[in-house]
């Protein structure tokens, strides 16, 4: 089955395909595309000359090698399969399946042999085991669900009719979400319905096995308040006020336990809060954006869409899939939605909002914080707006054709 290339994850990992040294481990909150991933990698490799007899996929989850639990058969099944001469290139899929695995790969990239490639269970993978225990022996590659530039992309290649009003699809991408399976159904209760799937999928096989959830009903609306809330600045000590007038009582230690669950899992990502002035991380409050958009819809009964956090969590997405770092700024009273950072630690601020068009007090109000920040760092505001008004060095710039062109920052 051909797969739609997702280039801009290719373009990470190709400098490592032949590193030895290095385990290459593939994360993100499941479906999110990971497995499929490592096949266009293992393509690559073949139409660059690579010997198949050099490749070895092992799927952990596949009816072929389910029965591979221990890190014993799991060697077993390496060496027999890894004869060839030259680099071999070994993918393992579901890694966690396989106790102690850590020390199996490990060995196998001590070798100089091996090109390894991992994927698994985030809430495996990211809660310091594979940390501690490979410490400088790897690197981690980030996989999101698609970003507007790639769901327009997976619709044509998928022979769907792609609407020229980038608006339309706008409203149709807040609604579905970018989990590339959905995309294939036609019809949106069944998008929906996979999605939520996706959901139980995840608390059975990412969060159930991990961590003791006595109360899972508590846990499900702790998880549905925080996606029906996303986007909002908050604390643990808000959050457990409010759900408290909700009628869920819990204490600190345990609803911080929760969100750092969800976080583990990746239906959650955290954004810190910077103050500018201070040059210091704000304590406390933070604002949390959704791995993928469609678990709010997934979890709420209302359909309306609210675009101030949607666009927010939009933006905040498409950055971390280009690899910047990104927290909220804070200047005095006036805050920034978002501050990132590149790999050469250069600077850019940005506001998000639908559009500022509507009044000049509209306009005034995006612009005010971007206008109080003094160094010389790019400003932007995104809105989807057509009609442009740059001030003061701001670039106002079109979100939907910035994404689509696939621009950076």
């Amino acid at each position: 089955m051909e797969l739609y290339v997702r280039e801009k994850y290719l373009k990470k990992m190709r400098g490592f395909y032949h590193d030895t040294e290095i385990i290459k481990v593939i994360t993100g909150v499941r479906r999110s595309g990971k497995s499929c991933l490592m096949e266009m990698v293992k393509d690559e490799l073949l139409r660059g000359g690579v010997d198949p007899a050099n490749i070895i996929f092992l799927d952990l989850d596949g009816k072929a090698y389910r029965k591979i639990k221990s890190a014993d058969r799991l060697e077993d099944l390496i060496d027999s399969l890894g004869q060839a001469e030259g680099t071999k290139y070994l993918f393992i899929d579901e890694i966690q399946n396989v106790k102690d695995f850590e020390e199996i790969v490990n060995a196998y990239r001590g070798t100089g042999e091996y090109s390894v490639f991992i994927t698994g269970s985030n809430s495996y993978l990211l809660s310091g085991e594979l940390a501690t225990k490979l410490t400088g022996r790897y690197v981690e590659f980030e996989l999101f669900p698609l970003s507007f530039d790639e769901y327009l992309d997976m619709k044509a290649f998928l022979g769907k009719e792609v609407n020229a009003n980038l608006l339309i699809e706008l409203n149709n991408y807040l609604q579905e979400g970018g989990f590339p399976k959905a995309m294939q159904y036609d019809d949106f209760a069944d998008k929906r319905t996979y999605v939520r799937s996706v959901i139980d999928e995840i608390f059975e096989k990412d969060i159930k096995r991990r961590v003791k959830v006595r109360n899972v009903e508590t846990f499900n609306n702790v998880r549905n308040f925080i996606i029906n809330n996303f986007g909002a600045t908050v604390s643990v000590k808000s959050l457990q006020e409010a759900l408290a007038k909700n009628g869920i009582e819990l204490k600190h230690a345990t609803l911080s336990r929760y969100i750092e669950v969800l976080l583990q899992s990746k239906i959650l990502y955290q954004c810190d809060r910077f103050d500018m002035k201070s040059k210091r991380a704000l304590s406390g409050e933070k604002k949390y954006y959704l791995a993928d958009i469609s678990f709010y819809f997934a979890t709420n009964t209302d359909n309306r869409i609210n675009y101030g956090p949607a666009l927010e969590n939009m933006v905040y997405i498409y950055a971390k899939s280009l690899d910047y770092s990104v927290s909220v700024g804070r200047i005095g009273k006036l805050e920034c939605d978002f501050i990132l950072r590149d790999n050469k630690l250069d600077y850019c601020y940005v506001q998000v909002a639908y559009t500022i068009g509507e009044s000049k007090s509209t306009e005034d109000r995006e612009y005010a914080p971007l206008e109080s920040i003094a160094d010389n760092y790019p400003k932007y505001v995104l809105t989807t707006d057509y009609l442009l008004q740059n001030r003061n060095g701001i670039k106002h710039v079109n979100l939907l054709e910035f994404m689509k062109n696939r621009s950076s920052f």
